[in-house]
């Protein structure tokens, strides 16, 4: 069995897609599909089911990656430790997070950790599904929702507040000049900006039910986006109300909170790895770095007021 087929038949097996393996592979689509076929002659199986909407691992498919992803541990954990001569604290670490955490949060405090640790390397791998660390898409996952996996290391990191977030834009064009603010039982009469509640990849971003018991009669959305960071754009826009984390919304002075002592949503992050990789000294500073860095900005994630 030749490894580079292996590795092919691992590109696919995470992107689910050809043309997005080949991207990633830097080789053609066709030279894959190829490389693919040759692989199942080889052992005799099929291990995908060529379908519409991707290829999808056959049953043979997922037992073949369990092996494959562990030989591909077991490689890169070996030829880094060859490479770096066991030196502590040297070596890239692949961090999975979804967008707004990534974007808002990790980024901009990743500053003192390469200045404690200059050998270390990040790369910030931005997801908005949950991220497969059995497969090795990373070596640390922050998930939104706790794993049920029992094979990976799994830790709670920290818990988060979202509140209600409008533009000083969207008061001035939708209340009356003698109007200071909006009642709460007015809210649900307004625009609103949220999720597509049936694209979500976890109840955990779902907050519209939620909210709903706080309003007088149900919300409706006039804007909704897979992505919390248009959301974010979109009520800074003054295009309406809607609940975005505080970790992000805070550190825009123009976005007003409403009903902030009436209306908190909590959610959590979770720390997930396998633990192949939590042995590794690199992968567990920036493990350790990510747990002091909550407790440092624990205001900024769960703000009083």
């Amino acid at each position: 069995m030749n490894w580079d087929d292996i590795k092919i038949f691992l590109e696919v097996a995470r992107a689910e897609r050809l043309s997005t393996a080949a991207k990633r592979l830097t080789m053609d689509a066709s030279t894959v599909s190829r490389r693919l076929h040759k692989l199942e002659e080889s052992i005799g199986t099929k291990l995908f089911d060529r379908t519409q909407e991707g290829h999808v691992l056959t049953a043979d498919g997922k037992m073949l990656l369990n092996s494959a992803c562990k030989m591909e541990q077991d490689a890169q954990h070996a030829l880094s430790n060859i490479h770096n001569n066991n030196e502590e604290n040297c070596g890239l670490v692949r961090i999975g997070v979804t967008e707004a955490l990534g974007n808002f949060f990790v980024s901009p405090n990743l500053l003192s950790l390469q200045q404690q640790h200059p050998n270390i390397d990040v790369h910030l791998l931005l997801f908005s599904r949950y991220v497969k660390i059995s497969r090795n898409e990373a070596d640390i996952a922050i998930a939104v929702e706790r794993p049920k996996s029992t094979s990976m290391i799994v830790s709670k990191l920290c818990d988060y507040k979202l509140q209600l977030y409008v533009h000083q834009d969207y008061l001035d064009k939708n209340l009356d000049k003698h109007r200071q603010g909006i009642a709460l039982d007015e809210l649900a009469k307004h625009k609103w900006v949220t999720y597509v509640d049936n694209l979500l990849f976890t109840d955990q971003l779902s907050y519209v039910k939620e909210l709903n018991q706080y309003l007088d009669g149900e919300l409706k959305a006039n804007f909704s986006s897979t992505s919390i960071i248009s959301q974010y754009f979109a009520i800074k826009s003054g295009l309406g109300i809607g609940i975005l984390p505080c970790f992000l919304a805070d550190q825009d002075k123009n976005l007003i909170k409403l009903h902030s002592q009436k209306i908190s949503i909590s959610r959590s992050f979770w720390l997930v790895t396998h633990p192949e990789s939590k042995r590794l000294s690199h992968v567990n500073t920036v493990w350790q770095y990510l747990k002091q860095l909550v407790l440092q900005h624990a205001d900024l994630l769960n703000p009083s007021d």
